[in-house]
Formats: C-alpha cells, structure tokens, sequence
C-alpha cells in the first residue's frame, strides 16, 4: 500500500495517508472526500553500517576507495 501527501479541499488540511487502491480517502479533520493528491520527494534509501562496510570492503578489493572519506584514504 502507498502513503500518500493529500491535501483537502474543504478545509485546506494537509495530511498523508497510508491508501488501498480500493478505498476512496477522506479527511481525517473534516471527513470530507474532496481531496487533491499532492507530489511528494521521495525518500533517499537509507545506508546501514552494514552497507557502508559491504560497499568498502568490495571498494578495497577492486583496488578503488571511492566509498572512503578523503581522512580515511590510504596514503
């Protein structure tokens, strides 16, 4: 299911939403069903520890250190 950015017509209420593409959405301040889909940014993927290491250590086996700060460089 997407989560959506709505803002209502009725009531000017910004909000986002969790939509089925079965379900029609309504506001949850006014109730009201006259609501217009906003564009949203989406959300950059996030990057765990464990990824970060995976990246460097493939980095370091190829012999580039693209994924390492200038600090941590080799000299």
């Amino acid at each position: 299911m997407p989560l959506y950015d709505y803002q209502c017509r009725d009531c000017a209420q910004t909000f986002e939403l969790l939509v089925r593409s079965s379900t029609s959405p309504a506001c949850p301040k006014c109730g009201g069903p006259h609501l217009e889909k906003l564009l949203s940014c989406p959300a950059p993927p996030g990057q765990s520890a464990g990824q970060v290491k995976r990246a460097r250590n493939q980095a370091a086996r190829e012999g580039h250190f693209s994924n390492y700060k200038p600090s941590e460089r080799p000299r």
